[in-house]
């Protein structure tokens, strides 16, 4: 059984409550004979990470490599992964730009980097069909591509059945409850999310 160690690296407040649950998820239903060990993500702001301002993304995989280090799993690989949204940037630039930068930092490292198109809430657009029990939207009404059209939070928080959308509260329970599968075939982001998972966990990275 193959063992992985991840040090999560985010921005946001609702992905520090998610990121375990989703990691955990996508080893269970595609790699069911292997095992992820999340530990408490890093939170930096978006900005200062992308530009390693005030020395922000080398002290965030310092401090990441430290407490791999210290979490002892025999035979357990560890992973870095930097976890963030595109925004209005383009993520198959950004992403190969961050990881050249983290990666002259911390050639030590395994890093892996990962921008949502365009927001972490654009994975459950991608996963609409299969969260109506908090959506207000017909099965089989999701966008088709929901990156292409542009698809955010607010989608989201226009269609929540409860009084109002919370990252917090929220997102984890979203995560818990999307189709990973559906939301791999309408987002080619999330689909890099799973395969640089998966490349370790199967050993074939």
């Amino acid at each position: 059984m193959r063992q992985l160690k991840v040090m999560p690296i985010v921005e946001g407040h609702g992905e520090v409550s998610a990121v375990r649950v989703l990691l955990e998820r996508i080893c269970v239903e595609f790699t069911p004979n292997s095992v992820v060990h999340v530990l408490t993500p890093i939170r930096q702001p978006r900005s200062k990470l992308i530009a390693n301002k005030d020395d922000c993304l080398q002290n965030s995989l310092a401090l990441g490599v430290a407490k791999l280090r210290q979490m002892v799993v025999p035979d357990a690989e560890d992973m870095i992964l930097l976890l963030l949204d595109a925004d209005d940037d383009c993520a198959a630039e950004l992403g190969p730009q961050l990881l050249r930068m983290a990666t002259s930092l911390r050639s030590d490292a395994d890093i892996a980097c990962v921008f949502a198109v365009h927001e972490y809430e654009t994975w459950f657009v991608a996963a609409a069909d299969s969260l109506t029990s908090y959506l207000t939207i017909q099965e089989g009404d999701g966008p088709e591509n929901p990156e292409e059209q542009g698809c955010r939070k607010k989608w989201i928080e226009d269609r929540f059945r409860a009084a109002k959308y919370s990252e917090t509260v929220d997102q984890p329970k979203l995560t818990a409850a999307m189709n990973l599968a559906a939301c791999r075939s309408r987002s080619d982001s999330f689909d890099k999310l799973c395969r640089e998972l998966l490349q370790r966990l199967e050993g074939t990275s």
